[in-house]
This record gives structure tokens, C-alpha cells and sequence, in this order.
């Protein structure tokens, strides 16, 4: 008759396994072994405090397997030090296929061991197989019950880190730009980023009409969502921008669910940040400027640039250069003034119908081109005479010559084209 789980002799086979294998000297011997056979299947588990708690948790499994065959028991918990394993490979940085491979090679070294153990005692080929049975159907369910637990303690823990770090990085970087004092060195090692360097900095944000997305505060921190998927699409954005300039140093920091600031390191200010944004990305770049005082200040203009954005009567793209909008962010800072002054000095040329908004446009470009017709041509794409005949067209509407007050003339067509007319 075939021998079984519930034999006597099979049952008292592993008695003796148990009680044998729980001597201290017995025990040690078996744990090290094990472990040995990891830290060579997986050199990262080489260092020292890893291999110290990758040998607590051994022994504390290997009590609590050999008890369970003891008692005959099909459940077998999970120690307290098998977590504590499963957090120090979270806290290094590893991954959690190396956690996973831990308890996979570790069924196969059990059952190296015990297949070898059986070889040695030369037991009847039926005891020896159900004995081995017995002991394989009990490891796995140890295994697939520490790697369901395990895994989530890992996961755990890696969030736990990752959103102390990233709490401790916006923590400095709000007080960075709040104007605190700080040790230029300690800060750009707590933050990964060099500091002292020349930065290019930008906000990042999505359409309204993005599912997921809602409007942003520019002065406050979201809670951190780093792997929500709007993030993780702006931070790919960001990344991609600074491979196109060069593959400079990045650093970013949520700024809500949907909105991201991010500084990159650039070598020079002649930085251009070629047109690659596409919807529903959005963003406003500050201009480039050095050390701490740079970062603070292109962090300013860059969240300048996005008011100028989010206040636009039209479409004007979705990357914004601060300097290209800054006469319409200084002269909107009050709205009521600057409506007088469009009023006040384009008169007619304020009306909404496309004649125009067409005289706005090139007496714009013309002033822009240093009064040059043929410039301003080439900027609208029409003939130098086009030009010339509507600038004599808008002298006539606004009564007086254009050199008369050509600056106040070209902050209210800036403002105008940004915010529109009424």
C-alpha cells in the first residue's frame, strides 16, 4: 500500500525531522546554509546589514515552518523579522523582483536541502515520496503566503520613502524660495540638483479639459501625487525638455494634482526650447539665471508667465517665454488701467471687428521691426507696400504720427493681443 500525509511512519518521520532540525546547533547550521546559496544566487544581498537581516528573517521563517509541521498546520504566518527584511530591501532602493526572487530560490534551496537530507537517510521509496510531497505542498503555501504579505510591506515602505523624501525636497525648495538662507552645498545634495549652477526654470501644467485635471494654485504644494498619471506625464515632458537641451540636471516638484515646477540645468542663456509641446501640456519657462537667486527668480517669472497664459483672451500656444510676455504681465497687473490704456491709445484701432484686429497686427509687427515695412512684411507675410499703405491707414485713425508715442503704442498692442479687446 502507497504511503501518505497521514501515515504513521510519514507522520513520524517529520517528528523526528522537526525535533532534530530545531537544535540550536541543527538550526544555525541549516539558516546559514540557506543563506550562503542566496547571497550566491543574488550579490546584492552581499552587504552587511542586508545579509543581518536577510539571516533574522531565515531563522524566524525556519521556526515557524518547522513548527507548523509539528503541529500539523497549514497556515504559517509571517514573522515580524520577515517585514523588517522585506522593508531594508524597500529603504536601499531595490526592486521588488529581487524581494520576489529571495522567497522563490529560497523554496528551491529548501527543496534542495530536503531532497538531499532524504537521499541520505535512504527511506523506502514510497515514504520518500510522500514525506517530500508532504514537505513541498507545505513550503509552497509558505512561500505564496510570505511573497502576498511581503509584497505588500514592500510597497508600503517604498511609498512611505518616497513621499518622505519627496516632502523633505519640497519642504527646502518652498523655503529656497521663500528667500531663507541656505547652505548652497547642503541644499543641492538633500535636493540631487546642483544649485550653484545657471537654471532654466518652468511650470508645467494640463488643459481644464483633461479628465483628472482641475485648475492650480501657483503659491502652494499639492500632496504629492508622484505617480498619478497627469504627473507622470508632465514629469515625461520635462524630461524630454532637457534632453533636448542637452541632457541637463533635472528637478521637480509637484505642484498639485496637475500642475508641476520643475528647474532645469542649462550651461548658457542662449537656451531655446524647441516646440514640442503638444496637448494637454502646458508650459510657462522662466528666463535662464544663476544660483540660488536665479532659481528663485525664474521660478517667479515662470509662474508670471502661466498668469499671463490662464488670463489670455485667445490661443497663444502652449509654451510661454516669460520675456516675450512680460510688458503684458507688468501692464496687467491692474486691470482697469490697463484696459484705459488700450482704449486711451489705440482709440478706434480698440474696436473688435478683423479690419482691426488686421491694423493691430502690423502696426505690432511694424514696431517690433524697428519701423521697418520691409521687416514687418516678412514677419506678416504680405508686401512691403501692404505695410506701408496700412500704417498710413492707422495714422489717419489715430490722428497723430506713430514715432509721437510708439512705446505706449507697443505696450498696449502687447497687452491687446494677449488679452484682447472689448
Amino acid at each position: 500500500m502507497t504511503a501518505t500525509g497521514t501515515d504513521p511512519v510519514v507522520r513520524q518521520w517529520i517528528t523526528d525531522f522537526v525535533a532534530e532540525s530545531l537544535r540550536t546547533e541543527t538550526l544555525e547550521q541549516i539558516v546559514d546554509r540557506l543563506d550562503r546559496e542566496l547571497v550566491a544566487r543574488m550579490p546584492e544581498l552581499a552587504d552587511r546589514d542586508i545579509r543581518r537581516d536577510l539571516a533574522a528573517s531565515t531563522h524566524a521563517h525556519a521556526l515557524v515552518m518547522l513548527g507548523g509541521l509539528a503541529q500539523d498546520r497549514a497556515d504559517y504566518p509571517v514573522p515580524q523579522q520577515a517585514h523588517d527584511f522585506a522593508r531594508t530591501l524597500a529603504r536601499r532602493g531595490h526592486d521588488l523582483r529581487l524581494l520576489l526572487r529571495v522567497y522563490h530560490q529560497g523554496h528551491q534551496a529548501v527543496m534542495d536541502y530536503l531532497t538531499e537530507l532524504l537521499d541520505q537517510r535512504q527511506l523506502p521509496f514510497d515514504i520518500e515520496r510522500s514525506v517530500l510531497m508532504r514537505l513541498f505542498d507545505r513550503s509552497l503555501r509558505w512561500v505564496s503566503t510570505s511573497v502576498e504579505e511581503l509584497t505588500d510591506t514592500y510597497i508600503e515602505e517604498r511609498e512611505r520613502g518616497l513621499r518622505a523624501a519627496l516632502n523633505q525636497r519640497t519642504e527646502l525648495v518652498r523655503a529656497l524660495l521663500a528667500g531663507a538662507d541656505a547652505d548652497i552645498d547642503q541644499a543641492s545634495a538633500r535636493l540631487g540638483y546642483r544649485l550653484g549652477g545657471r537654471h532654466l526654470a518652468c511650470v508645467l501644467w494640463t488643459d481644464e479639459s483633461m479628465p483628472g485635471s482641475m485648475p492650480q494654485s501657483d503659491n502652494g504644494f499639492g500632496a504629492g501625487v508622484g505617480d498619478s498619471e497627469v504627473l507622470g506625464l508632465l514629469d515625461r515632458t520635462v524630461a524630454r525638455v532637457a534632453a533636448a537641451l542637452g541632457g541637463g540636471s533635472v528637478l521637480t516638484v509637484p505642484a498639485g494634482a496637475s500642475a508641476l515646477w520643475a528647474w532645469i540645468a542649462v550651461e548658457s542663456d542662449a537656451v531655446r526650447v524647441p516646440a514640442m509641446i503638444e496637448a494637454p501640456v502646458r508650459i510657462a519657462i522662466g528666463a535662464p539665471a544663476a544660483g540660488i537667486a536665479g532659481f528663485r527668480d525664474g521660478h517667479r517669472e515662470a509662474v508670471a508667465a502661466r498668469q499671463v497664459a490662464e488670463r489670455a483672451a485667445g490661443e497663444i500656444g502652449r509654451m510661454l517665454h516669460y520675456p516675450e510676455v512680460e510688458v503684458a504681465y507688468l501692464a496687467g497687473a491692474d486691470e482697469a488701467a490697463m484696459r484705459a490704456l488700450i482704449a486711451r491709445e489705440l482709440g478706434p484701432l480698440a474696436a473688435m471687428d478683423v479690419n482691426s484686429a488686421r491694423l493691430r497686427e502690423t502696426l505690432h509687427a511694424y514696431l517690433r521691426s524697428h519701423r521697418s515695412p520691409d521687416a514687418a512684411a516678412k514677419r506678416l507675410g504680405v508686401h512691403k507696400n501692404t505695410v506701408r499703405y496700412r500704417i498710413q491707414r492707422i495714422e489717419e485713425l489715430l490722428t497723430h504720427p506713430i514715432e509721437q508715442r510708439s512705446l505706449r503704442l507697443e505696450i498696449a498692442l502687447e497687452c491687446a493681443a494677449v488679452y484682447g479687446v472689448r
